[in-house]
């Protein structure tokens, strides 16, 4: 498939927004953006191509600039999708294969999973397109989001590896005790196990497979954690009151109740990967060491806190000049073909292994997409290469029903990115091209509607009819859209 240069400037530029802002909470100040890279300069270039490599080597700069515990800081909950997004595709796609690189994108399909664009958007169960194994909603997520990454092959060795992460877990969660967790050697087998599986890693699957261990398992440890570190301050007040100031020794080195007082659970469960490990070993040896020989007597007290965070305010969205649509190429229209094509493919899949009673709905990113009994007869057709009235009727409804999709998924985008206009003028465009390709098509389906009813298949006109009024509806909202723009 061809790809769109623009696009991937535009994906680039959501990147750099995403950096610049990282390092510059990080260092206490504003970024400067290279004059050249700025969104107004980004939005006009005429050399795109010179652009992207340029832009490339600068993202390359930032991006070994940030590391995994800034990009754990930097990815809040407020976080534009669009940029985790944005992130993902560029970590897929310039994967270096370095521990840095994997973390980060670890990071990442994990913030996409715990934070989804609508509440419990991955707990409902999805198909195979291949009719064998389901896929979860989130994993048809990443499908979408890497659809034109260079997604690596998934060897039978790494499908075997990748079932190793749903017994550990299990296991995680049966510990109550932070320090069995620790010594059960689960982190190190999860570290290795990712290492193990090389470019792998980026698959979909293989990502949709690691973020909700992660999360899971993330839960499990934070709530271990927290209680032992509850239970050691709990040790270090109670000395205190008998005037000690010594816990106890670890590697060496005692312990005192300052050094109790100045641990910060939330400082550690943030700090870069491998320093925090071995912190939290210290931990969970100085607990150990404090259940061995406590140095006074514990009394049962039950201990309750509760902490609350104050909701950032959403950024104003930047203000966005008058929509001027990009004039429609050959190259545009071709690209835009592609996905019509592939949209139709998967709906066609979707119909054809998926339950009768269910197929009428099908599953979308952001939307269920609704068909009508002539539409699934179409889907289903098994006679679509026949010279026919029936087939020329049949592959119509798929061409209406493809559009519809895809101009409903555009809108939704749009509807998305307000926060960054140069995303934002991409589906615009998109938009654009799909109005005019919907235009034409409407006219050639007038004349199939004709055929349809004069001697074609009985009932087949109407059915073109509806296909026709819901792509219109499509179109005027639109259209609507655009003209406020």
């Amino acid at each position: 498939m061809a790809e769109d240069p623009k696009w991937e400037l535009a994906l680039l530029a959501s990147v750099q927004g995403f950096y610049q802002r990282l390092l510059g909470d990080y260092l206490g100040g504003e970024i400067p953006t290279p004059s050249e890279f700025s969104p107004e300069s980004v939005r006009q270039a005429d050399d795109v191509l010179g652009m992207l490599e340029r832009m490339h080597i600068w993202i390359q700069l930032l991006d070994r600039a940030s590391t995994p515990a800034m990009l754990r800081l930097g990815m809040r909950s407020d976080l534009d999708p669009e940029a985790a997004e944005a992130l993902l595709r560029y970590y897929a796609r310039h994967r270096d294969g370095s521990d840095l690189s994997r973390d980060k994108t670890d990071l990442v399909a994990t913030f996409l999973y715990r934070n989804p664009r609508v509440p419990g958007q991955w707990e409902q169960s999805g198909y195979g397109l291949d009719g064998s194994l389901p896929l979860s909603p989130f994993e048809i997520a990443l499908l979408e989001i890497l659809a034109d990454s260079d997604v690596p092959t998934l060897p039978d060795e790494h499908v075997q590896l990748l079932r190793e992460f749903g017994p550990l877990l299990e296991k995680a969660k049966r510990f109550q005790d932070f320090n069995a967790l620790m010594d059960s050697g689960i982190i190190l087998r999860v570290r290795e196990l990712k290492a193990q599986l090389g470019d792998s890693f980026y698959h979909p699957g293989v990502l949709a497979t690691i973020a909700p261990y992660n999360a899971a398992f993330g839960a499990q440890f934070d709530k271990l954690f927290a209680g032992a570190a509850e239970e050691i301050k709990d040790f270090a007040r109670r000395l205190e009151e008998l005037g000690g100031s010594i816990l106890s020794t670890v590697d060496g080195v005692e312990v005192t109740v300052e050094h109790v007082a100045a641990l910060n659970e939330a400082d550690l469960l943030n700090a870069d990967y491998s320093a925090a490990l071995e912190k939290f070993r210290r931990v969970a040896k100085l607990k150990k060491e404090l259940e061995r020989r406590p140095p006074i007597r514990r009394a049962a007290q039950a201990l309750a806190s509760a902490t609350s965070r104050s909701g950032a305010a959403a950024a104003a969205a930047p203000a966005r000049t008058k929509f001027v649509p990009a004039a429609i190429t050959t190259q545009t229209l071709s690209i835009e073909e592609a996905k019509l094509r592939r949209v139709e493919e998967s709906i066609r899949i979707f119909v054809r292994v998926a339950d009768p009673k269910f197929r009428q709905i099908v599953p979308m990113r952001y939307f269920n997409l609704m068909l009508s009994p002539a539409e699934v007869e179409a889907f289903t057709a098994d006679y679509l290469e026949e010279v026919s009235p029936r087939a020329d009727v049949a592959r119509m409804l798929l061409r209406i029903v493809s559009m519809t999709a895809r101009i409903t998924t555009e809108m939704e985008e749009l509807k998305r990115s307000h926060n960054s206009p140069s995303i934002w003028k991409l589906h615009a465009d998109s938009l654009v091209v799909l109005i005019d390709l919907s235009t034409k098509l409407s006219e050639s389906a007038g004349s199939a509607t004709l055929l349809a009813g004069a001697g074609g298949p009985q009932g087949k006109g109407d059915a073109i009819r509806l296909s026709l009024d819901k792509l219109r509806d499509r179109t005027d909202q639109v259209a609507k859209i655009l003209s406020q723009a």
